[in-house]
């Protein structure tokens, strides 16, 4: 049986360092990848915009730069309040979004205590599927 962790929550584009809007957005985990996280933006448009990149880039990125490439993430503060930055890039554009630090965590945590860290090729079911394989 798989698990889904979701949490929905606003994270705000960044538009210019004086201006951004919230973005209704939900993050998905799932037990059947245990290597990804899922952010799909605009979830109540007829386009949605789905992004998945890899958990551990999200654990490292809430305490400190890290990534390259389309997607880097890195810990700050705006406004007051601790937020977590997503510079997403693809053939499409790019974008540079906050999400609240607390509630990232809150959400990663939850991911961390379904399928630890190191625990993720356990959940592929790698071993049963080469069994079958040399089986046949």
């Amino acid at each position: 049986m798989h698990t889904v962790v979701e949490r929905e929550l606003e994270i705000d584009l960044v538009l210019s360092p004086e201006r951004s809007i919230p973005v209704p957005s939900r993050l998905s985990y799932r037990t059947a990848d245990p290597y990804a996280v899922h952010i799909v933006f605009h979830v109540t448009s007829e386009a949605p915009v789905h992004w998945t990149f890899a958990r551990e880039l999200l654990v490292e990125g809430v305490f400190r730069p890290c990534g390259s490439g389309d997607v880097r993430v890195w810990p700050t503060r705006s406004d007051g309040r601790n937020v977590v930055c997503m510079a997403l890039s693809s053939p499409d554009g790019a974008a540079l979004l906050e999400a609240p630090e607390p509630a990232v965590s809150a959400w990663l945590e939850r991911t961390l205590r379904v399928v630890a860290p190191g625990s993720e090729p356990e959940r592929l079911g790698l071993d049963a599927a080469l069994r079958d394989i040399l089986d046949a």
